[in-house]
């Protein structure tokens, strides 16, 4: 979206491991990203925890596939992901959604309060995380998957939508 606020990273993200990394730490460590335009690749290369560097480097990525598709990939994972300290930045995997409305301020007429509501969240359990492990996240179908009223009426789906000849769309 176009609207940074303090609680980004606590209620929108795409986290494959958050944690207080270095990258500046050794010339080795790099984050790099590549689309394709079916798919959209972040990848941490030999990073570092800040005040950690000892433990050794991690090398994982984000996959975001155009169908919705989402895999992290871990290469390497030094330390079990549960010793990591959550003192200085939250230590986390999954994903996260919110919306963020503002609402005039009953204090001040003129002004605008800031509400941020998180409607979806997914946790990984961060004791599974490993080297040389995966996670897919499929995503479930959709009304919007549909492209034309016959799709719409023959649906399994069990959501309470309907086809909209107005906007050619499953509503």
């Amino acid at each position: 979206g176009d609207v940074i606020h303090r609680m980004l990273t606590a209620t929108q993200y795409i986290a494959p491991l958050m944690a207080n990394f270095n990258p500046s730490f050794s010339r080795n460590s790099t984050v790099q990203y590549l689309d394709n335009g079916t798919v959209f690749v972040v990848q941490w290369d030999k990073v570092y925890l800040q005040g950690k560097e000892d433990l050794g480097s991690f090398t994982f990525q984000a996959a975001l596939h155009s169908t919705g598709r989402i895999v992290f990939g871990y290469k390497e994972i030094p330390v079990p992901v549960l010793q990591i300290s959550a003192t200085q930045h939250p230590v986390k995997a999954g994903l996260s959604d919110a919306f963020m409305i503002l609402n005039p301020s009953p204090d001040v007429p003129e002004s605008r309060r800031r509400t941020i509501y998180e409607y979806h969240r997914v946790e990984l359990d961060t004791s599974r995380i490993t080297s040389l492990s995966a996670v897919e996240f499929t995503p479930l179908p959709t009304c919007l998957q549909h492209q034309s009223c016959e799709m719409c009426v023959t649906s399994e789906l069990t959501f309470n939508c309907s086809w909209c000849h107005v906007l050619q769309r499953y509503l």
